[in-house]
């Protein structure tokens, strides 16, 4: 709607007028009073007008200063309205022209002689456009507060002119069409600014409508009340009065009406649906408070329908305003009739909003649907409310907590506590609880989507605490028989029920929320605090008596038992002597010792012993005793180990099951014990080396046996170290460990070619483990007294780990279905697999990071990157950027031998790093020249070819001296074709360089220097003709390379083209014409070149000259052309490598060299997937 059919839009209205009247209309109004005319009064904002400033007299200035009270502020212009209203009037639309961040001033005369839609433009104009900002979106505490402060001026401003000037048909009129007229704006600071005031003033105006329509009902009642008086007492003069009032009342309830509908029309209507998501909310949240302040009016379709079609917006910011609108009505019940029509529509909406992307706006909407739920119980289907529960196991604490807000709502709240405290009493129990927490349970067993209880506990945690809480009814349900009338709970409802218990007692113990959940354990209030601790005391009193009945009942049943002997961890154990229970402590101690004997479970031996462990804590006055039954349970199950052994090792192979089930049932249990208490005078690893070694000289120890007695062995190992590190370091004691951990190690490497994996996988991880604790940092700190605990590993074990880690790590999918003898994997199996797999890629990793394993091993890790990205990238990734920090060079040498082995990754490391070039020339040269020809000094040496793979690499004069070196008077002398690539090289690195600083080029030759920005627009480079003095690079048909005796000059040939043919016909054809050497030994040097070294060479030549081509004449490295088959792989890793690999170049003379050749290695953006390159030259 422009301005000008606004102006005229109230001509068919009657007698009402909307909009501003223009110079025509003015004879009809009172007499405007010039400046002149008012004795000199300054009115506010004058001096801001004239042009002189910013003046604190200003409305904006007041209002943005925020020092003096609001009201005061509104009643000094009515008073200047009264005295002058086209001044006053004009401060205030200089007030919302400034508080849009607009420097330009409204004068009188526009005011007078222009119309709304050219005072706009002219302002428009004047704006400041070098700052996107404005008040509105200025950050600050004094421009936060003055957003604050501009709505409550327009609201105490309707409020003080509601009984006077609002109705001169004058200044709301004004004000309306202006804002009307700015909320058109193209201008972003105008539309948000006045869209923010005219939905205040909307609200304003429904305040006013309300009092009205108040008002308007009191004086219909007094009418009545006085008309139906008998004829004696009925006061007409009062009727009079009162039908006068009523008409006055109604007249103006019809002018705020027709505001508000200018208002709605004009500019909600328009602006809820605004670009701007703030502009979007500001609508949609206002049309909230006109509902709820005066829903006789806004509560209908009418209106609801623009919340409705709001769910749907693309922000979130816009959504959330969407509930929280609609949660305030459905808030009030008496209200939810008239929200029955909405809820039917837009109820499918809601429900799937509370599977938002948008955690905040998830949260609204799953309280929105709860208030839906409270309203009526039918509204929502059981297919909703499912969609709802699954919600409690969400990892995003808010969206849980809300979720088990609705559960608790649904299925937990007792409909009549005090019938079912009665019922409960009728049948002997001491809590009513025990229906519903049968009915959780249940919930819990049918999640079939989750099992997480912990998750579902934290969720229900803050609206059903009294019912998590109430141990006494879950003891009560699992001890004792239920009553008539009660249903048998089966054996996965008391797993169930015994699950869901110990995970309330940690949520109470330990006040914060699972794994998961949450940033990390808060700092706890103090009336958190005493809950706390209230709840501790609590649970000990009701469950350190019912434990050990608990333990009893359930001594065979291992799921339950290890979930039981979690609880004591949890107890306040000052409870066992202060309160004298000394006889539930034996009673526990016993129930335990039974379980061990019982069970050889790990997760329930490991249960145990972490009960011992934490009740034999020194601050507690039960330590003695639990410290003897501890003992007597360890020198029981040692003589059985003793003797089992004996017995294992006396029969060899001849030993039958149960001499094999009663060693590894007593190491299990020995182990579990071992990892938490320090059994070393038990001397544990004498008898478990004697096994390994059983099992390595005649290869038949079962695999379980083997994997217990090395991880038995790693422990003992480890409590003598604590012993020596903590004690007084005997020179005895060093070199009786170092004795134990020399032969531990070598067993370990020797376990690594075992024929079963879980054996293999276990010496692999105690390995690495080892040599972490035993490496040069055992040193640190001032601790050179254990020096002769340092083991380095030698190469020959170095070289066993890396291959381990290739075998067993970096393996396709299906090459390990096959290795697991065809059983097919379900989905949790293969993460599983996957994170065993992580964890040795891991513990290897460690050991380059620590500098433990030589750093080139670290290539053949780096080379998986690509392939293994999705399993492995992060841990590979971080190997890289932590080696880099520990040795700079021995990194980028790594990765040049990488770059050896998997040719592909030259396309990043030699154009982008200076460091990588360097290194790359010089011992390219000395490669080159390493193994002389066995026919005599005059011939060129075998790997001379290397020369011309360096030459497409770059030109520089640093490296010529040390090139030098290599070379003898008579090479420099030759000038056969045989010494070509010498020539070529060495003439290159002459005339590439202009001073002994590393200078890196992309270019062909000097001349491009002169183009080295590329274009802005993404044009192709040009190729241009090669400069005859450049050597071109060969084919590979006819090089000397090809040959043993005859060596022939090759014709310059043309550079490959970038062909499917070129790539995939040459170098096979160059592979198929490498005749057999047979002066060269198998497996020596020479030997490894011909075959390896050429295709290297032929493979490497293509992609320069392929990376030349796309380059040729722009020193910026293009990667469009080689990253189109690789892009859509590698988008999601933009954003993650950033600034991992940063080369550090020397000084050079041009600042935007620096920056190009400063790169991320595992940048997505530089690196190609294998497939795309190496395909074409696969042989």
């Amino acid at each position: 709607m422009s301005v000008s059919e606004l102006d005229d839009s109230g001509e068919g209205k009657g007698k009402k007028k909307r909009g501003r009247p223009g110079k025509q209309g003015a004879a009809s109004k009172k007499a405007r009073r010039s400046p002149v005319d008012k004795g000199g009064r300054r009115a506010n904002g004058v001096a801001h007008q004239n042009g002189e400033g910013t003046d604190p007299s200003t409305l904006f200035e007041v209002v943005k200063q925020g020092k003096s009270a609001m009201q005061s502020v509104i009643d000094d212009w009515i008073e200047s309205y009264k005295q002058d209203r086209d001044l006053a009037l004009l401060d205030l639309i200089n007030f919302f022209i400034h508080c849009s961040g607009c420097k330009g001033t409204v004068r009188i005369e526009m005011f007078r002689n222009m119309q709304n839609a050219e005072i706009i433009r002219k302002m428009t104009e004047e704006f400041d456009e070098d700052s996107g900002d404005y008040p509105l979106t200025m950050a600050g505490p004094q421009w936060k507060k003055f957003r604050y402060n501009f709505c409550e001026f327009i609201m105490v401003l309707v409020r003080q002119c509601q009984y006077s000037i609002i109705y001169d048909e004058y200044m709301m009129d004004t004000v309306i069409s202006l804002l009307t007229g700015l909320s058109d704006s193209q201008v972003r600071a105008f539309r948000h600014t006045s869209t923010l005031a005219a939905m205040k003033l909307m609200t304003a105006l429904v305040n006013v409508a309300l009092n009205l329509s108040i008002n308007q009902d009191n004086t219909q009642r007094q009418y009545e009340a006085e008309r139906n008086k008998v004829a004696g007492k009925r006061a007409n003069e009062k009727l009079e009065l009162l039908l006068e009032k009523r008409k006055e009342l109604q007249e103006n309830q019809d002018e705020i009406e027709n505001m508000m509908n200018s208002i709605f029309k004009g500019i909600f209507v328009h602006r809820y649906r605004d670009a701007i998501a703030e502009i979007r909310a500001i609508c949609i949240e206002e049309i909230g408070v006109w509902m709820k302040l005066y829903s006789d009016a806004f509560l209908n379709d009418s209106y609801l329908k623009y919340v409705g079609w709001t769910l749907h917006d693309r922000q979130g910011e816009v959504r959330l305003k969407c509930l929280k609108a609609l949660q305030t009505l459905y808030t009030n019940r008496e209200l939810y009739p008239k929200l029955e029509l909405f809820t039917n529509r837009f109820k499918d909406r809601i429900v799937s909003m509370t599977l938002d992307k948008e955690y905040d706006v998830a949260v609204e909407a799953i309280r929105l649907v709860t208030l839906i739920l409270h309203g009526s119980e039918d509204a929502l289907s059981n297919e909703d409310c499912e969609n709802v529960y699954h919600l409690v196991y969400s990892a995003h604490r808010p969206v849980a907590v809300a979720a088990g807000e609705f559960l608790h709502r649904k299925l937990f709240s007792r409909h009549d506590p005090q019938a079912e405290e009665a019922l409960a009493k009728r049948r002997g129990r001491n809590s009513p609880n025990g229906n519903l927490i049968r009915m959780l349970v249940l919930f819990f067993l049918e999640s079939e989507l989750h099992e997480h209880a912990a998750y579902l506990v934290d969720s229900l945690w803050d609206s059903s605490q009294d019912l998590l809480k109430d141990w006494d009814c879950m003891v009560e349900l699992l001890l004792e028989d239920p009553l008539q009338g009660e249903e048998v709970l089966g054996d996965r409802h008391e797993s169930a029920l015994i699950e869901l218990m110990v995970c309330t007692i940690r949520q109470a113990a330990e006040a914060h929320p699972p794994v998961g959940r949450g940033t990390g354990k808060r700092v706890l209030t103090a009336k958190e605090k005493k809950t706390q601790i209230d709840d501790k005391n609590r649970l000990t009193e009701h469950l350190i008596v019912a434990l050990p009945m608990l333990l009893s009942k359930y001594q065979t049943d291992a799921e339950k038992v290890a979930n039981l002997l979690q609880v004591p961890q949890y107890f306040d154990l000052e409870v066992y002597s202060s309160g004298r229970m000394e006889k539930h402590l034996d009673a526990l101690l016993k129930q335990i010792r039974v379980v061990v004997d019982k069970h050889t479970e790990m997760e329930v031996l490991e249960a145990c012993s972490k009960t011992y462990s934490i009740l034999c804590s020194e601050e507690y006055t039960i330590m003695n005793r639990v410290d003897i039954a501890r003992s007597q349970l360890i020198d029981e199950l040692m003589d059985r180990f003793a003797h089992s052994v004996e017995d294992l090792l006396q029969e060899g192979d001849e030993a039958d099951d149960d001499d094999i089930y009663n060693v590894l049932s007593t190491l299990k249990k020995l182990t579990a014990f071992h990892n938490a208490h320090d059994l070393t005078k038990w001397d544990l690893f004498k008898n478990c080396y004697r096994l390994l070694k059983m099992g390595i000289e005649q290869g038949s120890m079962p695999e379980q046996i083997a994997v217990q007695a090395l991880q038995c062995s790693h422990y003992s190992i480890l409590w003598q170290l604590v012993k020596i590190t903590e004690g007084c370091q005997s020179k005895d004691d060093l070199v009786a460990l170092r004795r134990v951990v020399k032969s531990f190690l070598a067993v370990c490497q020797q376990c690594l070619s075992n024929v079963n994996t879980p054996v293999k996988e276990q010496a692999f991880m105690l390995l690495c483990d080892l040599l972490m604790i035993f490496s040069h940092q055992l040193v640190t700190g001032g601790r050179d007294a254990l020096q002769p605990l340092v083991f380095n590993p030698d190469s020959t074990l170095q070289n066993e780990l890396l291959n381990f880690v290739l075998d067993h790590v970096f393996i396709d999918q299906d090459d390990e279905n096959q290795s697991m003898e065809g059983d097919e994997e379900d989905e949790a199996n293969k993460i599983e697999a996957l994170h065993k797999r992580r964890n040795l890629l891991a513990a290897f990793s460690k050991l380059i990071i620590y500098d433990i394993v030589d750093m080139p091993a670290a290539a053949d890790i780096f080379k998986q990157y690509m392939k293994y990205y999705n399993d492995y990238g992060d841990i590979i990734k971080e190997t890289l950027s932590k080696a880099r920090q520990m040795d700079k060079i021995q990194c980028a040498k790594t990765l040049i031998l990488n770059c050896c082995r998997s040719w592909l990754w030259i396309l990043n490391l030699l154009q982008r790093s200076s460091l990588m070039l360097q290194i790359f020339n010089l011992d390219g040269i000395e490669f080159a020249f390493k193994v002389p020809n066995p026919k005599g000094p005059e011939y060129p040496p075998p790997n001379l070819a290397f020369l011309e793979v360096l030459l497409n690499t770059l030109r520089m004069f640093y490296v010529h001296s040390y090139l030098e070196k290599f070379m003898t008077e008579y090479m420099m002398e030759r000038r056969e074709d045989v010494w070509l690539p010498l020539i070529a090289y060495r003439n290159s690195l002459l005339t590439g360089g202009d001073d002994d600083r590393l200078s890196v080029t992309t270019g062909a030759s000097s001349t491009s220097k002169a183009s080295t920005v590329r274009s802005k627009r993404g044009r192709p480079p040009q190729h241009k003709r090669r400069p005859e003095g450049r050597i071109k690079p060969l084919m590979f048909h006819g090089s000397w390379v090809m040959r043993n005796d005859t060596i022939q000059t090759p014709g310059a040939l043309h550079t490959p083209q970038l062909t499917s043919t070129a790539l995939r016909e040459n170098p096979r054809q160059a592979a198929d014409h490498i005749p057999d050497q047979d002066s060269s030994e198998p497996g020596s040097e020479p030997d490894y070149m011909h075959k390896y070294g050429i295709k290297f060479i032929v493979s490497l030549k293509c992609v320069i000259s392929f990376r030349r081509g796309l380059m040729e004449d722009d020193a910026e490295p293009i990667f469009e052309d080689v990253m189109m088959s690789s892009r859509g792989q590698l988008e999601d890793m933009n954003e993650e490598f950033e600034d991992t690999m940063v080369i550090d170049l020397p000084a050079s003379r041009n600042r935007r060299e620096r920056a190009e050749l400063r790169p991320d290695f595992f940048d997505s953006t530089a690196i190609m997937e294998d497939d795309a390159v190496s395909a074409p030259l696969r042989y």
